[in-house]
């Protein structure tokens, strides 16, 4: 079992929620996954969905627990959009620092959006856009990784 989803020296807190040890509003629950609100509420409806066991990052899922996972993702977002006012809905999933994962267990959040909300806004300033001679580079660059992948190593 890889370290990330062994224990982990300081208690995680969604594995709390997970264990019922620590408070949460729950929204759904199936034997792999559990969904509930986030302690954050910038636009009302924001939830989270995560795997119950402890695993860091998308990376290091499982088949089973990931099809569990987008299933629930799936299920609460129509849930979600159907029971707050939004004008779209965004999902995201951040993995590291530079990411900004404040919680090292996966989570998916499933976010109501605004028009003029200003959350999440991904780009600083708009990107280039990549040619298809780059295009093409970069994706030769991910089919190599993916033809030597062993594991779920990241």
């Amino acid at each position: 079992m890889s370290s990330h989803r062994a224990s982990q020296p300081d208690p995680c807190a969604f594995c709390a929620i997970v264990a019922g040890t620590a408070p949460a509003s729950l929204v759904h629950e199936d034997a792999l996954t559990l969904a509930f609100v986030d302690l954050r509420q910038a636009n009302p409806g924001h939830v989270l969905v995560i795997p119950k066991v402890h695993v860091s990052d998308v990376r290091y899922l499982d088949e089973a627990t990931g099809a569990a996972l987008m299933h629930s993702v799936s299920r609460v977002t129509r849930a979600v959009g159907r029971a707050f006012p939004n004008n779209g809905l965004s999902l995201w999933h951040s993995i590291g620092e530079a990411a900004f994962q404040e919680v090292p267990h996966l989570h998916i959040h499933v976010h109501p959006r605004l028009i003029g909300d200003n959350l999440l806004r991904i780009y600083p300033e708009p990107p280039t856009i990549a040619d298809q001679a780059t295009r093409d580079r970069l994706a030769i660059r991910v089919r190599d990784a993916l033809a030597s992948e062993r594991d779920n190593t990241p």
